[in-house]
This record gives structure tokens, C-alpha cells and sequence, in this order.
């Protein structure tokens, strides 16, 4: 067995929700003298109301066990609030557990923000000087390294001008070639990569892909599944502050596209939480079945069925369908063709959705009962979002030996264009 360079034993984080410490100690000193008094918090923001009492309280992580041994490339993955930050702000010892520890064995290198560690009135290089200070070498060991951290940050014109005047992707350029090659035993990087450009992102890549061969230690969190699949041998799904699943990568990722959103069978009534449609037609189930895994290859189809109840008759009634990409943005609508339903009816469709020229990605899909009339107005009479998520995969053999960059070209695939004699 691998030795292991990070050993996380029970660890929990506690916040600890309206308390003072969010502003400076002069602003807390007022608000609290003010709350004493029982006067109103000098530092409210308009619109905000008064505590009635107390604090609330929240684990952004619970009894988290974990470990990782030098080679590991290590994925943690799950949506927005997981806790997946602030667990490696717990690692990076930016901040300090509430329950548990964590041991370390060798230097730690951490990209969690863009620029984390400069300063802003210094220059690049100093810069360098700084962090490799910081991470424990020699100036001698960051005089060897300066000419390689140089070359891959692509910035070397401005090696030597103040931080402050880079834009986003020459600090993040910067940043990384500092944290990748100051011969870090374990390498944690938080989805900073976004910010560069899709060349230097595979570089950076590559990079942590030779650290990790080369028997250190990658942390890596990212929302772009393509990357982590690129990268990581191992993954680790965190929801609401719990570790969920430590294992393959695919797993993980199976486990990360929605909370359960690329399961197969859905409770959608379980998921309005207070909306306000769906009290005449209201949507109750929804199956996937030609997918366990909710991937599709290019041209595919999506089949499923939805269960619905309505309460109304509805002669002009359609299924609606909305494609929304991995940025949130709707990127296509398509929908059923008129069927009728009665009142007291609880209505079965099976639909075949295609996914003829839609481009490689992850996708979710929003869906609504709608009504109409010859004039072509809508009426809605319901509608959920995220009622599921599925991935079409890359395939080069049907892209020319491409493989697709959507920030670049979009998410629809055109079809070919014809060379005419």
C-alpha cells in the first residue's frame, strides 16, 4: 500500500450563521453595542430584518473520512454548497476544523482562487520569490525552477510588472505555474482553470497529470467532467457536506450530474417545493427508458415516459421541452404534438426526444404541460426544471478526429457542409 500523504479522520466544519466577523472590528463593535442597546444594527443593510434571536447553525461538513497516497489524482465533485471548498480550505489549513483532523505528510501547493498568494504591488517575479518562500524552499531551489515557471506561464513580457496590472488569465496563469512547479507533494486546484484559455487548460493539465505519475498527490475540483475524466483516477462525490461515494471516477460523476437528476425514475411531485403550477395539470413521474447511465452517443434518442394528472379538460394540450446547457443558458426548445386530456385523468406519454445536432456535453432538461389556442398563445399549466440530466458523449470517429469545444462553438452541430464542383 501507497503511503498516504493526506489523512482526513472525522473531520466537521461548523458556520455559524448572522453571528459579527463579517466586517471590520470597529463595524462588529458598533453592531453589537447597538444590539445591547436594542437599537437598530448601524451596519444593516436596507431591507434586511433584525435577528429575533440567536444564531442558526450549519455543518458545511459532516464526519468526513478520507485519505490519499502519492500517485492518487483525486476528483471531489458534487454541485454548488457540497462543501467541496471548504474541504480543501480545511486541507490548505486556511482555515481550521470544528471536529476531527487532518494530517499532512509534505509540502502542500493550493490553487483555490485566482492569485491566492500575491501581491498585488509586486511584480511576477517576485511574486515567485514570495511563494516559494512561503512553500518552504530555498531561494536557490526557486532560482533553479524560474526559468520553467517563467516559460509555462506564457507571460514572460511581463515577468516583471506588478501583479496588479495582469488581467484574470495572466494571474491565473501565473498562479498555477507557481503552484505546479515548486515541487509540491500534494497539488489542490479549485475549478481555477476556467479562467484560462481552453489551450493553456489542457496544458495545465498535462501538467498535474505529471505531477500526479510523477507519485505526488493531486486534489482536484472542477465542474467540467470532461477534465476530471482527463485527469483523475479516482473520485469522490460530496452532498451536503457528506462524503457519499469514494471510487471510480465514473461513479462519481454518475452521482454528481444532479443529486440523483441522471437517475432513471424520478418523483417529480417531490420536487416543487411551494411552486405554484401544477394545480391543474400537475406532473407526478418521470422514467428514462433506453439509459441506466444517461449517456448517449451522438444522434441518439432520449425515451422516456411522464406520468401527469389533470383537473381540467384540455383539447390543445403539448409537453414541452427545454435543453439547458452546463452554463445554465437555454440553448433549444422542441415539443409534442396537440393531444387531448379530460378532466380526472392521470395520463401516461411515452416521448422519444432525438438528439440529432446537439454537440457533445452535459445537458438538463426543463419540461411543461402547456395549452393553446390558433393564435398561438401559450398557457401554462405546469413546469419543473432539472427534471433530468444526461451526457452525449464525445465521439471523434463521427467530428473528423476533433473533439468538441463548446465554449468555442456552441452546443448545437450543424450538419456538414457540401463541397460543390
Amino acid at each position: 500500500m501507497s503511503e498516504h500523504t493526506l489523512e482526513i479522520d472525522h473531520v466537521s466544519k461548523e458556520y455559524r450563521l448572522g453571528a459579527i466577523g463579517a466586517g471590520t472590528l470597529s463595524a462588529d463593535l458598533n453592531s453589537w453595542f447597538a444590539r445591547v442597546r436594542g437599537r437598530e444594527d448601524p451596519n444593516r443593510k436596507i431591507g434586511d430584518t433584525m435577528p429575533t434571536g440567536g444564531h442558526e447553525y450549519f455543518f458545511a461538513l459532516k464526519d468526513i473520512c478520507l485519505s490519499a497516497g502519492r500517485g492518487d489524482a483525486l476528483a471531489l465533485v458534487g454541485r454548488n454548497g457540497a462543501g467541496k471548498s471548504t474541504l480543501l480550505k480545511l486541507i490548505s489549513r486556511i482555515t481550521a476544523p470544528t471536529k476531527g483532523e487532518i494530517r499532512l505528510r509534505g509540502r502542500v501547493s493550493t490553487l483555490l482562487e485566482v492569485g491566492t498568494g500575491f501581491h498585488a504591488d509586486l511584480t511576477g517575479r517576485e511574486n515567485i520569490y514570495l511563494n516559494g518562500a512561503i512553500q518552504g524552499m530555498r531561494r536557490s531551489e526557486i532560482d533553479k525552477k524560474m526559468k520553467e515557471i517563467v516559460e509555462f506561464s506564457e507571460i514572460e513580457p511581463f515577468i516583471d510588472t506588478p501583479v496588479k496590472r495582469y488581467s484574470s488569465g495572466m494571474y491565473v496563469k501565473l498562479a498555477f505555474a507557481v503552484a505546479a512547479h515548486l515541487d509540491p507533494d500534494i497539488l489542490i486546484c479549485d475549478e481555477v482553470l476556467a479562467v484560462g484559455d481552453v489551450n493553456f487548460q489542457q496544458k495545465c493539465l498535462g501538467k498535474m497529470a505529471d505531477v500526479s505519475r510523477g507519485g505526488r498527490t493531486v486534489l482536484y475540483v472542477s465542474h467540467n467532467m470532461r477534465t476530471v475524466k482527463q485527469l483523475c483516477t479516482r473520485g469522490v462525490y460530496l452532498e451536503n457536506g457528506r462524503l457519499v461515494y469514494d471510487g471510480t471516477v465514473s461513479h462519481a460523476i454518475d452521482l454528481y450530474a444532479g443529486s440523483g437528476m441522471r437517475a432513471v425514475d424520478r418523483d417529480l411531485d417531490a420536487m416543487r417545493r411551494g411552486r405554484l403550477l401544477g394545480t391543474q395539470m400537475r406532473m407526478l413521474r418521470l422514467r428514462v427508458e433506453n439509459s441506466e447511465s444517461m449517456e448517449y452517443q451522438m444522434d441518439e434518442a432520449i425515451e422516456f415516459s411522464l406520468t401527469f394528472r389533470s383537473s381540467v379538460p384540455e383539447s390543445r394540450c403539448r409537453l414541452r421541452l427545454v435543453l439547458i446547457n452546463n452554463a445554465a443558458a437555454p440553448v433549444a426548445m422542441t415539443q409534442t404534438e396537440d393531444f387531448s386530456v379530460s378532466a380526472g385523468d392521470e395520463t401516461t406519454l411515452r416521448v422519444r426526444f432525438p438528439l440529432d445536432n446537439i454537440a457533445p456535453g452535459e445537458f438538463s432538461i426543463q419540461l411543461s404541460l402547456v395549452g393553446g389556442d390558433p393564435r398561438g398563445s401559450s398557457l401554462y399549466y405546469d413546469m419543473l426544471e432539472n427534471v433530468g440530466h444526461f451526457v452525449i458523449v464525445d465521439d471523434p470517429a463521427r467530428t473528423a478526429g476533433f473533439l468538441w469545444t463548446e465554449s468555442l462553438w456552441g452546443n448545437m452541430r450543424l450538419r456538414g457542409m457540401e463541397l460543390m464542383g
